[in-house]
């Protein structure tokens, strides 16, 4: 999904991957790090879970627009996952070009 969701954004030109990380814990680090403008976050990662990755994200790299892209239903942990600090929260399975906007809106709500 990681390779699938990277590729995909890279064949838009207004995006460029630069980091990627294979659980949350090394996700945290990498964002803190790089300092991207934008990090999209799975909810569901070993060692260290969406949830609790947002507040550690928001804390680091606080102009950092945070984008959550879960297999679990926005009814049932959008609200918890913006509470924490996300910008923006999107299911699996939604259209690319939800994905994008969500991306760029989070990226300016970041930057201004």
């Amino acid at each position: 999904m990681r390779g699938l969701l990277r590729d995909t954004l890279e064949d838009d030109p207004i995006f460029q991957v630069v980091g990627e990380a294979e659980n949350g814990r090394s996700g945290v680090a990498v964002v803190a790090d790089l300092q991207p403008d934008v990090v999209i976050l799975d909810l569901s990662m070993p060692e260290m879970d969406g949830l609790e990755a947002i507040p550690h994200i928001a804390e680091s790299s606080p102009r950092t627009g945070i984008v959550v892209l879960s297999g679990f239903e926005a009814a049932r942990m959008r609200e918890q996952a913006l509470k924490l600090g996300a910008d923006e929260y999107i299911e699996k399975g939604t259209r690319l070009e939800a994905l994008s906007a969500a991306v760029q809106n989070a990226a300016r709500a970041r930057r201004g």
